[in-house]
């Protein structure tokens, strides 16, 4: 089986590497591979990667991601995420192959207190959220065999994340202040790379499960705020390494407003993963997990 993977070098696609790794011979690009083309913003030479290697599978882990500076570059935003997506998409339906994309809860208009579930209506608030929203419905109207997978504040330990932040943060600082009306599920990116494995080998032990396509919801169990997010990381980097030497004595709970920013966010970012876990029979480990495993590579 061949497996093209698109973003590479990103959190996810990192990881993806490792997990796709087993399931035949994967392809990995990104923006700046010479062989082939992996630069987003380039449509046709994107098709015509695709159509030279011809994969079985295709896994999108390539993104816009910049939320606030999408305000500013709306234009950058949707051929990245709306455009390449369905280019994609085109060319897995003529080749019969799958096509799995990552998207994200800024789908939502965070109204609410219940976990969004995949049949929800959606309303993004922001430039991020709405060329998000159009790949998923450029990729389903375009290609029988897709699997979207949305999830919510992805971390990893490699490059730039809130747990890094916050670790910062606290070695200058006597108290920190963060957010605590904005509620989601931090998930990491070996999580997401995992399941996407599981996935993929799923609907391809049997090539006409076309019944497994859709929109799914991916994010670790349990849910907390950013606040609570932060206290967890500062008390247990403190557990793991008592000489750690941070300043910060804690963090104090704020709401959003306190914090000016060009894209509104989503308050409500739970994500409801029951459909996932019972198509493909999966057990999703609570966020604090994962943040542990991160803080104790970092450390």
């Amino acid at each position: 089986m061949k497996l093209l993977l698109l973003g590479k070098n990103g959190q996810v696609g990192w990881e993806l590497q490792r997990s796709l790794s087993v399931l035949g011979d994967v392809v990995a690009l990104d923006r700046d591979s010479q062989d082939h083309c992996g630069d987003l913003t380039k449509l046709d030479a994107l098709a015509l990667t695709v159509r030279r290697l011809r994969p079985d599978i295709i896994v999108n882990a390539a993104a816009y991601t910049a939320v606030d500076k999408a305000e500013s570059e709306p234009e950058l935003a949707h051929a990245i995420n709306a455009l390449a997506p369905e280019v994609l998409a085109r060319e897995a339906q003529h080749l019969g192959a799958w096509l799995l994309h990552y998207s994200t809860d800024y789908v939502f208009d965070g109204s609410g207190k219940q976990p969004w579930v995949e049949t929800d209506a959606t309303g993004p608030l922001n430039v991020y959220g709405r060329t998000k929203l159009e790949g998923e419905r450029r990729i389903a109207a375009q290609c029988e065999r897709h699997l979207i997978l949305r999830t919510s504040w992805v971390y990893s330990a490699r490059g730039g994340n809130f747990i890094r932040t916050m670790l910062r943060l606290a070695q200058d600082r006597a108290r920190l202040t963060v957010i605590d009306d904005q509620h989601g599920a931090p998930t990491s990116a070996e999580l997401l790379a995992d399941v996407a494995a599981h996935v993929v080998r799923q609907v391809t032990v049997s090539p006409g499960r076309k019944d497994l396509a859709g929109i799914y919801h991916l994010a670790a169990a349990g849910e907390t705020t950013w606040h609570g997010y932060a206290t967890h990381v500062l008390e247990q980097a403190r557990l793991l390494q008592p000489t750690i030497g941070m300043v910060a004595t804690g963090a104090d709970p704020v709401a959003s407003e306190a914090f000016a920013t060009a894209a509104r966010r989503p308050l409500n970012s739970r994500l409801d993963p029951a459909k996932m876990q019972s198509a493909f029979g999966l057990s999703l480990p609570p966020w604090q997990q994962g943040v542990d495993r991160v803080l104790a590579e970092i450390l």
